[in-house]
């Protein structure tokens, strides 16, 4: 597998979080599977996969759409969440991409722009013991438009004081790869260097 590296023009790094810097996806997949058997749906791996990057309560309701159920979105999202922080201290790091972090950290300006919540985003952080190497993160609670829209990774360069057009930003999902477009930055897709795991028993 090739190598993962900064661009020789970035003069500051920007992490998305989920499934770039931790490796979550098995942990969502556990939650779901755990909460909807409650409602008769059995999560496989081949459905998490249609439904990867799209938020709880959307999720919850693509899923009634499919099974005819009724389950009600905030309330099922929710409780999914709550499962999720429970078993949250079984993932795993993306390891070529916290290695990047460590290697650059103090050479640089890092920064994490995740679509995720404040409160689980540190705790995902000190998890993996990645929270000394940040002082910045944007999260979905400070910003008014997430991804794909810009506002998360122009949020990251205006904290770490550099001009959009020499940020790398470092993204597993589409969503965050039109954010890195739209806001002239560099980017590099992560699930390049890396064997993704969606739907693995954890």
């Amino acid at each position: 597998m090739k190598k993962l590296d900064v661009n020789p023009n970035a003069k500051a790094l920007i992490f998305d979080l989920d499934g770039t810097l931790a490796d979550t996806m098995p942990v969502h997949f556990m939650a779901y599977k755990n909460i909807l058997i409650n409602y008769g749906i059995v999560f496989t791996p081949e459905l998490f996969a249609t439904l990867a990057g799209v938020p709880a309560v959307e999720t919850i309701r693509k899923l009634n759409e499919m099974f005819g159920t009724n389950m009600d979105p905030e309330k099922t999202g929710f409780q999914k969440e709550g499962e999720y922080e429970k078993i949250m201290h079984k993932m795993e790091p993306v390891t070529p991409v916290v290695e990047l972090v460590k290697r650059y950290y103090g050479k640089l300006p890092m920064s994490v722009g995740t679509g995720g919540c404040k409160r689980l985003a540190w705790k995902t952080l000190e998890i993996l013991e990645l929270d000394k190497y940040f002082d910045i993160l944007v999260s979905t609670e400070d910003v008014t438009m997430p991804k794909p829209d810009p506002e998360t990774f122009l949020n990251c360069a205006e904290k770490m004081g550099v001009e959009p057009s020499v940020c790398q930003v470092f993204e597993d999902g589409e969503p965050g790869i039109k954010a890195a477009v739209a806001a002239g930055m560099m980017y590099t897709l992560v699930t390049d260097y890396y064997e993704v795991t969606t739907g693995k028993e954890i």
